[in-house]
């Protein structure tokens, strides 16, 4: 939990957001960004085999694996791989793909067993991936080593009870790559969050176009100005943007809405409330980009993330998850869709993701034409342009043509833990004080 020190900045950092006339001293002025981020497919091919190929990314919860033995199909990310509870206790991840000819080992969306067995040759695997049958063994060769024959591993790390892969055998490890999000993240209980609800979404329109929705909130009151703005002082919104990509978006109430109440109001029966969240998770929207496709908002009754999948360059699965603690006998709470009643048993997408994801289709359209030809940001949309300095790091400077790359003007100094904004606060704070006497 954030100590009183750090929640007193924060707040003064968010009441002096909405007070200064123009971006704080020394930030850098943005240059446009090239049009074709969106809507080339070179660039596309480069963001799956530099980003998703080697980014943590969330691939499930526990609750959805729960017993040694049960497995899970995962292919959200190009390679379809299967994530194992193992006999031992441990979660892995592996390729689903027999080392035989290739058939995949796991057919079905969830299973359970104490053994993996391709149906095209019945090769069987244990739960920690190793080889130990192979019919007609006497057919093979004298010295065929099943040892060497076992299931291609996949990088697969949790951070409480929220399961991760990365494609890329040499990553860092999950904890490191949070960095300092995994500290601010312990008062929101991921090892004690249940899997509530999970629901996905095919949208039209690039990835970035709709992840890029949720990441500023300058759009909230003309979007949203029934659902987000009453909740979210866009004006007093502080974003922090932290190592590996990652960021935060941090806004108070409007001064005449207390958020804490609002929220226990609405709360129906079978929401427990998360009691190790501090005051900001409380009475603020606090929510996480978590580099490169997720995003969510951390409250005292939610970990919801939205979690966004490319499926083609104008074309993206998007995932609507809720986790809380456990809600009893009571319906399992779902944030982010209400039952569809064109459909029995069916879900839609709640009015607030509705009025993102429509006008993100709408968008897409447009950038389609030869009018498309940049993007301006302002301060408030920081948080855009650094998103994309960290894509590009990623590919790699050099291998992003130049009509395609942005310039990294956003520098160190204003990545965490340096705050310049809170020099120039108090040096106003001091320059008002003067005047006063």
């Amino acid at each position: 939990m954030m100590d009183e020190a750090e929640v007193a900045r924060l707040k003064a950092l968010m009441e002096w957001e909405g007070t200064r006339t123009a971006p704080p001293e020394g930030f850098p002025r943005l240059p446009d960004m090239p049009a074709g981020r969106y809507t080339s497919a070179e660039y596309f091919a480069l963001e799956q085999e530099h980003v998703f190929r080697k980014s943590w990314l969330f691939a499930g919860h526990l609750d959805e694996i729960p017993e040694p033995g049960c497995y899970m199909r995962w292919h959200n990310a190009g390679d379809p791989i299967v994530i194992v509870h193992g006999m031992d206790g441990k979660v892995r991840g592996f390729h689903n793909t027999c080392r035989h000819r290739g058939a995949p080992v796991v057919t079905e969306d969830r299973g359970k067993s104490s053994r993996l067995m391709c149906g095209y040759h019945n090769w069987t695997y244990k739960t920690d991936g190793s080889l130990v049958g192979v019919p007609e063994r006497r057919d093979f060769p004298s010295d065929f080593d099943l040892s060497c024959r076992g299931l291609l591993p996949v990088r697969c790390e949790m951070f409480g009870k929220v399961i991760f892969v990365n494609f890329d055998e040499n990553a860092m490890p999950l904890i490191d790559w949070l960095g300092p999000l995994a500290r601010e993240w312990e008062e929101f209980a991921f090892d004690r969050i249940r899997l509530a609800a999970r629901h996905s979404f095919e949208l039209n329109c690039n990835w970035k176009v709709a992840m890029e929705a949720n990441m500023e909130v300058y759009h909230v009151p003309f979007i949203h100005p029934d659902t987000v703005a009453p909740l979210v002082d866009s004006t007093r919104n502080l974003n922090t943007m932290y190592p590996n990509g990652h960021a935060r978006m941090l806004a108070p109430p409007p001064r005449q809405t207390n958020r804490e109440h609002v929220r226990a109001i609405d709360s129906p029966p079978g929401w427990q409330q998360i009691e190790s969240v501090g005051e900001l998770g409380r009475t603020c929207t606090q929510s996480y980009t978590l580099f490169p496709n997720w995003v969510s908002p951390l409250s005292n009754y939610f970990v919801p993330p939205l979690v966004f999948w490319p499926t083609s360059l104008t074309t993206t699965r998007l995932e609507l998850v809720t986790m809380a603690l456990d809600w009893g006998d009571e319906p399992a709470p779902d944030l982010w869709t209400v039952p569809d009643a064109s459909q029995p048993n069916g879900r839609q997408m709640s009015p607030i993701i509705l009025e993102d994801t429509q006008f993100g289709e709408a968008i897409q359209h447009s950038m389609q034409s030869a009018a498309f030809r940049s993007v301006p940001l302002s301060y408030q949309e920081a948080r855009i342009y650094s998103f994309h300095q960290s894509l590009d790091r990623m590919i790699g400077p050099d291998n992003v043509p130049d009509g395609l790359r942005v310039e990294p003007v956003i520098g160190p100094e204003w990545v965490w833990p340096n705050e310049p904004r809170v020099a120039q606060m108090e040096r106003e704070a001091a320059g008002s004080a003067q005047a006063a006497e």
